[in-house]
């Protein structure tokens, strides 16, 4: 699968062989039981290696799930709000995003607007700032109150 007529051969071991054509490189492999894997296409010329492809792609896998399992995801959680949200429908949903901040996700506060409420959009906004000093110690806003269409949005992420 090697198109280049001269390849850069590193040796199992890490020792460099030299430059050479594929087919000596190919027979070099062959001695040592191995296979020829090109492991830098765009240098000039292409680096080439031998060693056991079957390994090698064994510690790739590896190291992929290594990766994952380092990674973590961040879950995005909407809590939605009205103008007239009541003071405890308002503790109660507070609640919630101290809770999701405390778990490490972001989330996506929405404060949807009926009607003429949309005339009012400084009740929203105030709410809005309301639920950020209420999270300041846990949160910070990640995108500021943004009027959308008749939804006012935020995004929350943890400290």
């Amino acid at each position: 699968m090697i198109r280049a007529p001269k390849v850069r051969v590193i040796a199992d071991e890490g020792d460099q062989l030299g430059i050479m054509p594929i087919s000596q490189a190919l027979e070099a492999a062959n001695e040592a039981g191995l296979d020829l894997v090109e492991v830098a296409p765009d240098a000039d010329p292409p680096v080439c290696r031998i060693m056991d492809f079957g390994r090698y792609k064994y510690q790739l896998s590896k190291k992929n799930s290594e990766s994952k399992k380092k990674s973590t995801v961040i879950e995005i959680k909407e809590i939605k709000f009205r103008p007239k949200t009541d003071e405890h429908d308002y503790q109660f949903k507070l609640r919630n995003i101290l809770k999701f901040l405390a778990e490490k996700n972001k989330i996506k506060v929405s404060l949807m607007f009926r009607g003429r409420e949309i005339a009012h959009a400084n009740l929203g906004r105030d709410l809005m700032e309301r639920v950020i000093r209420d999270v300041a110690e846990s949160g910070q806003p990640e995108q500021i109150p943004k009027l959308e269409g008749k939804s006012m949005i935020m995004i929350l992420s943890p400290k």
